[in-house]
C-alpha cells in the first residue's frame, strides 16, 4: 500500500439465494481498484453494497475511518457511474452534473458554477445546455462522470463505464477517463468485464468468483501469473495445475520442463504464441512436446487461434501460412511443442 492511509476498507457480506458474497476490499487514497470476474460473480453486488443501494447481511464498510454501512445511501459521500449513465434525460447537461452538488446543499447558482466548471473539465463546456438525448455516447459517459465528481465525493464508483461504447469511442474516453482518475484523490472502484479497462486504468485488480476473492494484486502480477482458469483465459494464457520437482512439473500425463526451480504443487502458464504445431514429432533438442488433435480453427486477430485436445487442452497462435501449409483442420493430430524458456511456473 506504499504506506498511505487506507481511505475505503470494507467486508463485504451480501446473502442471496444459492449465491453469497464475502470479500474484503481495501483501496487507499487515489488509487484505483478494479473487481473483474465472470458474471455472476458477484461485482456488481459488491459495487451497489459500497453504495448502500444492497443492504450488507455481515461486514462492515470504513471510509476515512468513519463507519459508512451505518449511512443511508443517500448521505455517503460516494459518487457512481453506472452502465447506462442514468441521466435525467429532461434536464440539460449543465443541470445534470449541478444535481449532485444541490443534494448536498449547495445553493442553485453555486451548484451550476460547479457544474460548468466539471464540464469544462471533461471538454463539454459547449454542450452545457444539450439534453442527454442529444449527446453521444462519449459525451454521456463524460456528463455522468462529471456529475459524480462534481458532489466532491470520498469514494467513486463505476459500474462498466465503457461497456456502451463502441470500439473507437472506447479507446478515446479510456484515455480521458485515466487522465480524470489520476487527478481523483478518493478511492475509485471500478467494475468491468474488459482486461483491457482493467489493465489501463487500475493500480490494482481484484478477481471474484463465486463470491469470492481468488486472485488480487498489479495487473502486471496478476496477468503474469495467473491463479484460475477465468484470469489464464482473461489475460490470454494457458494455464494448468501439476506437480513440481526441480525444473520439471507433472501435469497429468505431460511432462514439462522449465526454466524455474520448484517442488509441490505449481502453475505452469504458457501464451498460444509459444505453442510450435508440426505434422509429424519434431527432431532436435528435448522440448516440451505432446501430440494433440485439433477441436476448432478460428481467427484470432491477424493470427489463427488453434483449439488442441489430447492429454491437456491448449490454445495454439499461428499464422494463416501455417494453417495452409500443415494442413490444420479440425480432427487432424498434430505434435505441440513448448520451450523450456516461454513456458513459466510457480506455486500453486
Amino acid at each position: 500500500m506504499g504506506g498511505q492511509p487506507v481511505t475505503l476498507h470494507a467486508h463485504l457480506v451480501v446473502e442471496r439465494p444459492r449465491f453469497r458474497l464475502d470479500i474484503d476490499l481495501a483501496v487507499t487514497s487515489g488509487q484505483v481498484v478494479a473487481l473483474l470476474g465472470p458474471n455472476g460473480a458477484g461485482k456488481t453486488t459488491a459495487l451497489r453494497a459500497l453504495a448502500g443501494l444492497a443492504a450488507l447481511d455481515g461486514g462492515h464498510i470504513t471510509l476515512d475511518g468513519h463507519p459508512l454501512h451505518t449511512v443511508a445511501a443517500e448521505r455517503r459521500p460516494v459518487g457512481m457511474v453506472f452502465q447506462d449513465y442514468l441521466l435525467f434525460p429532461h434536464l440539460s447537461a449543465l443541470d445534470n452534473v449541478a444535481f449532485g452538488p444541490r443534494c448536498h446543499g449547495a445553493s442553485r447558482s453555486e451548484a451550476r458554477r460547479t457544474a460548468a466548471a466539471w464540464l469544462q473539465r471533461v471538454g463539454l463546456a459547449e454542450h452545457a445546455a444539450a439534453k442527454p438525448r442529444q449527446l453521444s455516447g462519449g459525451q454521456a459517459q463524460r456528463v455522468a462522470l462529471a456529475r459524480a465528481l462534481a458532489a466532491a465525493p470520498r469514494l467513486l464508483l463505476l459500474d462498466e463505464p465503457l461497456a456502451a461504447l463502441d470500439a473507437h469511442t472506447r479507446l478515446e474516453v479510456r484515455s480521458r477517463l485515466r487522465r480524470h482518475l489520476a487527478d481523483f484523490d478518493g478511492a475509485t472502484v471500478l467494475v468491468t468485464h474488459d482486461p483491457l479497462d482493467a489493465m489501463v486504468l487500475a493500480d490494482r485488480l481484484v478477481v471474484i468468483e463465486n463470491g469470492s476473492v481468488v486472485q488480487q494484486g498489479a495487473p502486471a502480477e496478476v496477468a503474469r501469473r495467473p491463479r484460475t482458469d477465468y484470469v489464464a483465459r482473461l489475460v490470454g494464457l494457458n494455464l494448468y495445475r501439476g506437480t513440481a520437482t526441480g525444473q520439471h512439473v507433472m501435469v497429468g500425463d505431460v511432462r514439462f520442463s522449465v526454466a524455474d526451480h520448484l517442488d509441490g504443487p505449481a502453475f505452469v502458464a504458457f501464451a498460444p504464441s509459444a505453442v510450435a504445431l508440426y505434422r509429424t514429432r519434431p527432431d532436435g533438442t528435448p522440448r516440451n512436446l505432446w501430440q494433440a488433435g485439433i477441436e476448432g480453427v478460428e481467427r484470432h486477430g491477424d493470427n489463427v487461434r488453434i483449439h488442441l485436445q489430447g492429454p491437456i487442452i491448449a490454445s495454439a497462435d499461428v499464422t494463416p501460412a501455417a494453417v495452409a501449409e500443415l494442413d490444420l483442420t479440425p480432427g487432424r493430430r498434430v505434435w505441440a511443442a513448448v520451450k523450456a524458456t516461454e513456458t513459466h511456473a510457480y506455486p500453486a
